[in-house]
């Protein structure tokens, strides 16, 4: 494999990964653990297994995504047992990608549990009947921040329009309650994804939020303050 200098920013990561772009898991995957990085991005080695948290949070997302996907297209707010049943199918899918390997004090039931009470506070709760339209859901945004690297691949998980701005919205899953100190710590992908977020409606006032689901006991969903970029 040879790279050269001729070649452009997406040509070189396409030549070095099979991918001519960068994603945000990527590019923290690589600050955390380059070998990590080799074995996923460009060696491509499968993973024999997923931790059950993992598995936990795919599935939250899952329901969430159906949710909103539901609210965009017009039709009835679905029922708490049918966002168990898509938490459940996500759940059942990365099973059949590999084992699915519980925590200390973890099982099928204590998930089970789990994902019940939050779920329940994700469908009680004023977000999941958020106002403004809606006009993205798991949506893919790709473009240039910066002449000499890839282009960047950007999944945001919600975004709404408002009469006076855009909201983008990531849905996070967490043991405790988040303090402004782990969402400003976070923020640095919203920031990146502000850069492609933003051309969707120039005129708006951009506005980054993140939706943390804590699970905890008598689960809660908070949203930390908001990054604002005016």
């Amino acid at each position: 494999m040879i790279v050269r200098a001729e070649h452009s920013p997406n040509k070189a990561a396409s030549l070095l990964t099979g991918r001519d772009y960068l994603s945000y898991s990527a590019v923290t995957t690589y600050q955390q653990c380059p070998l990590r990085y080799y074995f996923r991005y460009v060696a491509a080695l499968p993973e024999d297994a997923v931790s059950a948290s993992l598995a936990f949070g795919s599935g939250v997302h899952a329901a969430v995504e159906l949710w909103f996907n539901q609210r965009m297209a017009g039709n009835l707010p679905l029922s708490h047992d049918e966002l168990l049943d898509a938490f459940w199918d996500c759940w059942q899918a990365k099973g059949e990608e590999g084992e699915i390997r519980f925590g200390t004090k973890e099982d099928a039931n204590t998930i089970g549990h789990l994902a019940d009470r939050v779920l329940k506070t994700f469908w009680e709760s004023p977000l999941a009947h958020v106002e403004g339209q809606i006009i993205g859901v798991e949506e893919e945004l790709r473009g240039a921040i910066a002449s000499e690297l890839p282009d960047l691949l950007a999944r945001i998980d919600l975004i709404v329009e408002t009469t006076d701005a855009l909201n983008v919205i990531d849905f996070k899953t967490s043991r405790s309650r988040w303090s402004s100190d782990q969402a400003a710590s976070a923020g640095e992908q919203l920031l990146l994804y502000s850069e492609l977020a933003r051309q969707l409606s120039p005129e708006k006032q951009l506005r980054l939020q993140f939706a943390v689901i804590t699970k905890t006991k008598g689960s809660t969903l908070s949203s930390p303050p908001r990054l604002a970029l005016l």
